[in-house]
C-alpha cells in the first residue's frame, strides 16, 4: 500500500491522478461526457455515417486477400467480416486457396463462443505442435488487451481440450516442447512479474501436473523487460534457448545444455538467430571479434558448432550503406532470404550457403516498381516464398514462387479507389543539423501549386520502426478521394536506415525526431504543396507522443493534430503499464539528469496556457494495457480546463490498436478523418467554450 502521505504529495504534484484509475466511476464518468461531445461535434452527421459505412465496406469485403500460414497440408487463416464481427479461425487446401471462392473448414467461431461465455474475445494468435500440428495453443483476449488467457486446442475434433493447458490472463507466452511439455512465461504470482509487467521467470510445465508445480529453468531480474524460454524442433538440431530481455534493445541469449546454461558470446545490443548448424547475429553496433571488424546494421553468421567454442570466423551476410539497411530476413529449406531497403524502397536478396561460402542472387519475376515483401511457405519443406506486392497506389496481391524459378500470383485486391487520379512522390527534407529526411508524398495529379489543399502528415519516428509504402485502401477512399494529400514522413527514430537512424534520436537526441518532422511540415509548405492552415497531422503510440511535441513545441506549423493512443506524461510514463520496457528508448525519468532533457519533450509539463494551439482530437482505448490511457486523459484534461480546442474519444474495447472489431476500426478512421477534413476546411469553429474543471469527490 502507498503511504497517505505520498499519495498526497503525488496529487499535489499531478492534481489530474484520478485520471488514471482505468475504469474507476469518476474517470469513466469523464470519458462518456467527452465521448458524447465528440460524436456529437464529428460523428453525427450524414458525411461522418457515409465516410465510416465506406470505411466499413473496405474493412469487411471478402475481396480482402485473405493471409494464410501453412501447417502440414492445410493453410490457416483468421478472418473477419460482417457475418463474424469478432472472426473465425479456419483453414483450406492450396488447391482451393488458389480459386476465387476457396472452401474454408472453420475450426473456432470467436462470435459464437463469445456469447456462448459473453465475454468480447478478440483473436490474439495460435502456435501448434510440429509436425502433425493437431494441437495447438489459442491465446484470445478480452477486448484486445495485451494480456490474453491461453486454451490448449484439438483441431480434428475442431474444440479445445477438457483438462488440457489452460493458463488465465496475463501478459505472458506459451510454447511447445513435446505434447505432453511446454515452456511457459505468466504471472505466477508475487514477485514474478518485471518492473514492465511482463514475465520475469520461465518454467518447464509438464501435462498432468499444477502451474505451481512447474520448474524453474531460467529466473530473469525485476528490472529486466522480460524472460522467456523455447524449444528448437528442427530435426536433427533440436536445442532449447532462453532470452534474458534486458532494456528493449539489449538481451542475453543462453542455450540449456547437460552442463547448464551456456550464454552466446555477443554483444548485448545484437540480436542472435541459432538456425540449423549456423549462427546468425545481427548488429547494432560495430563489433569485433576474433580480429574481424563488423559494421553496425551488418549480419553476420559463422559456423554454430565452431563459435560454441570460441573458433567461429564469421562471413558478412548483409553490411549497410549510407541509404540500405536490413529490413529482415528468413529461412527456406536451403536458402536465406533479405529484405534490403535502399531509401525506403525494399529489395529482395536470396544467399545460399556452401562449401566455398554464399552465392547471392535477385529475385525475377515480380512487377517492377512495387515494394515487395517475402517470407517462406514452409520453411522444412521446401524452397517456395510467399510473395506481397504492393505500394501506395498498387493495390496488393499475394504470389508464391520457389527459388529460381518464375512466381504466380494467386490473389489480388481490387482497386478501392481510383488510383489513377493521384501520384506518388518521394521527397527529403533538410532537418535542422542538416540530415535529409525522405518523406513520401501521395497527392492528385495536377495539384494546385499554394492553395490550401487539406493535407494529412502521417509519422511514428521510435523504436526502429520502419514506415514503408503499402496500399491502404482506407487511406484513398478516406482522405485521398476528397481530395486531399497523403504523406508519410521516414524521420529519425525509424529503422529506414537501420540501427544509425533509430539511435540518432534516441533518449537525449530524441529532439531529432521532431526536428526531422517539422522540417517535413516546412518543407511541404515551401514546396506549396498545402497551407499550413490546411496541414493536418496524424500519428499513435509513440507516434502520438510525436503528435503531443508537435502540438506542444511547434504548434504554429499545423492546422490539427490527431494524437492517438499517446504517450505524454513522461514524468510517469515508467510507471504506467508497460511504459518501464521503453526507458532504453526515451530515458529514466526518475534518474534526475535524465529527467532534465525527458521533460524537454513531455508534452503534458509543456502546456502553455497562454499558447495559441491547433485543434486537437485525443483517442485511446480504455483496454489498452500497454500505453496507459492516463496519457491523453491527463493532456485532453488540462488543454480543457486551458480553454483549448479540444476533443476527446475513448473507445472502451479494443487495445492497443484502437478497436476489437471492423466496426470500431472503421468508426475511429473516420472520426479522425472527419475531425481532419472538418478542421483543415474551416467547417468547425475556432475555439469552443472553456470546460468547467473536473474533480472527484
Amino acid at each position: 500500500m502507498i503511504p497517505l502521505l505520498l499519495v498526497t504529495a503525488m496529487a499535489a504534484e499531478d492534481p489530474r491522478l484520478w485520471l488514471e484509475d482505468v475504469e474507476s466511476e469518476t474517470a469513466l464518468e469523464w470519458v462518456k461526457a467527452q465521448n458524447a461531445d465528440t460524436v456529437e461535434g464529428f460523428a453525427s452527421s450524414e458525411d461522418f455515417a457515409a465516410a465510416k459505412g465506406r470505411l466499413l465496406e473496405i474493412y469487411d469485403s471478402t475481396d480482402r486477400i485473405p493471409g494464410v500460414s501453412k501447417r502440414g497440408e492445410w493453410y490457416y487463416n483468421f478472418w473477419k467480416d460482417a457475418d463474424h464481427p469478432q472472426g473465425v479461425w479456419r483453414r483450406t487446401t492450396l488447391a482451393s486457396y488458389k480459386t476465387d471462392a476457396p472452401e474454408w473448414d472453420v475450426l473456432l467461431d470467436l462470435d459464437a463462443l463469445g456469447a456462448e461465455e459473453d465475454v468480447n474475445w478478440v483473436w490474439s494468435g495460435a502456435t501448434c505442435l510440429y509436425p502433425n500440428y493437431d494441437k495447438c495453443l489459442v491465446e484470445l483476449s478480452r477486448g484486445g488487451a495485451d494480456a490474453g488467457v491461453w486454451r490448449e486446442f484439438d483441431v480434428p475434433s475442431k474444440s479445445f481440450v477438457d483438462g488440457g493447458f489452460t493458463l488465465p490472463e496475463a501478459k505472458g507466452s506459451l510454447r511447445w516442447v513435446d505434447e505432453n511439455t511446454l515452456y511457459v512465461g505468466t504471472d505466477f504470482g508475487q514477485g514474478s512479474m518485471t518492473d514492465s509487467g511482463y514475465p520475469r521467470i520461465a518454467k518447464r510445465w509438464t501435462r498432468g501436473t499444477e502451474l505451481a508445480s512447474a520448474e524453474t529453468v531460467f529466473e530473469g531480474r525485476a528490472e529486466d523487460i522480460s524472460s522467456g524460454a523455447w524449444h528448437d524442433d528442427e530435426p536433427g538440431y533440436e536445442r532449447d534457448f532462453v532470452y534474458q530481455g534486458l532494456t528493449f534493445y539489449t538481451n542475453k541469449m543462453f542455450e540449456q545444455t547437460k552442463k547448464g546454461l551456456w550464454e552466446l558470446p555477443k554483444q548485448d545490443s545484437a540480436q542472435a538467430t541459432v538456425h540449423k548448424d549456423l549462427v546468425l547475429i545481427e548488429l547494432r553496433e560495430d563489433w569485433e571479434v576474433n580480429g574481424d571488424s563488423f559494421k553496425a546494421g551488418s549480419l553476420i553468421a559463422a559456423n554454430y558448432k565452431k563459435y560454441t567454442k570460441g573458433k567461429a570466423r564469421f562471413e558478412v551476410l548483409f553490411e549497410p550503406t549510407d541509404t540500405t539497411s536490413l529490413s529482415g530476413f528468413s529461412f527456406t529449406r536451403d536458402h536465406l532470404v533479405l529484405t534490403v531497403l535502399d531509401n525506403v524502397n525494399s529489395r529482395i536478396r536470396v544467399l545460399t550457403p556452401g562449401k566455398t561460402g554464399w552465392t547471392r542472387s535477385e529475385v525475377s519475376g515480380l512487377p517492377e516498381g512495387a515494394q515487395v515483401s517475402a517470407w517462406p511457405v514452409d520453411a522444412r519443406e521446401g524452397n517456395k516464398l510467399w510473395f506481397s506486392v504492393d505500394g501506395y497506389l498498387t493495390p496488393s496481391s499475394l504470389w508464391m514462387g520457389e527459388i529460381g524459378g518464375e512466381p504466380e500470383q494467386l490473389k489480388q485486391t481490387p482497386s478501392w479507389f481510383d488510383e489513377a487520379g493521384f501520384e506518388v512522390e518521394q521527397h527529403f527534407a533538410t532537418s535542422k543539423d542538416g540530415t535529409k529526411v525522405p518523406y513520401f508524398q501521395i497527392s492528385p495529379k495536377g495539384i494546385e501549386e499554394g492553395a490550401a489543399t487539406p493535407t494529412l502528415l502521417y509519422g511514428y519516428g521510435g523504436f526502429e520502426v520502419s514506415l514503408l509504402p503499402s496500399y491502404t485502401g482506407t487511406v484513398g477512399a478516406g482522405w485521398l478521394e476528397r481530395g486531399g494529400v497523403y504523406v508519410v514522413a521516414n524521420i529519425r527514430g525509424g529503422g529506414e536506415y537501420g540501427p544509425r537512424w533509430h539511435q540518432a534520436a534516441l533518449k537525449e537526441k530524441r529532439h531529432r525526431a521532431y526536428e526531422d518532422f517539422s522540417a517535413v511540415g516546412e518543407d511541404l509548405v515551401s514546396r506549396g504543396v498545402t497551407t499550413r492552415e490546411a496541414l493536418g497531422i496524424m500519428g499513435g503510440s509513440n507516434g502520438g507522443l510525436l503528435m503531443g511535441n508537435m502540438y506542444t513545441l511547434y504548434p504554429e506549423q499545423w492546422g490539427a493534430v490527431v494524437c492517438a493512443v499517446p504517450l505524454l506524461d513522461m514524468k510517469r510514463y515508467t510507471k504506467l503499464l508497460a511504459g518501464a520496457s521503453w526507458a532504453g528508448e526515451y530515458g529514466d525519468p526518475d534518474v534526475p539528469e535524465q529527467w532534465e532533457y525527458i521533460k524537454t519533450f513531455s508534452p503534458y509539463h509543456n502546456i502553455d496556457a497562454d499558447q495559441a494551439y491547433p485543434p486537437i482530437l485525443f483517442t485511446t482505448s480504455t483496454r489498452d494495457d500497454r500505453v496507459h490511457p492516463g496519457h491523453a486523459r491527463k493532456m485532453a484534461h488540462a488543454l480543457m480546463e486551458a480553454g483549448k480546442n479540444v476533443s476527446y474519444y475513448e473507445n472502451i474495447e479494443g487495445g492497443h490498436g484502437g478497436a476489437a472489431n471492423n466496426d470500431q476500426s472503421a468508426f475511429m478512421r473516420a472520426l479522425s478523418y472527419t475531425f481532419l477534413w472538418d478542421t483543415l476546411t474551416g467547417k468547425t469553429s475556432e475555439e469552443p467554450a472553456a470546460e468547467e474543471p473536473a474533480t472527484e469527490e
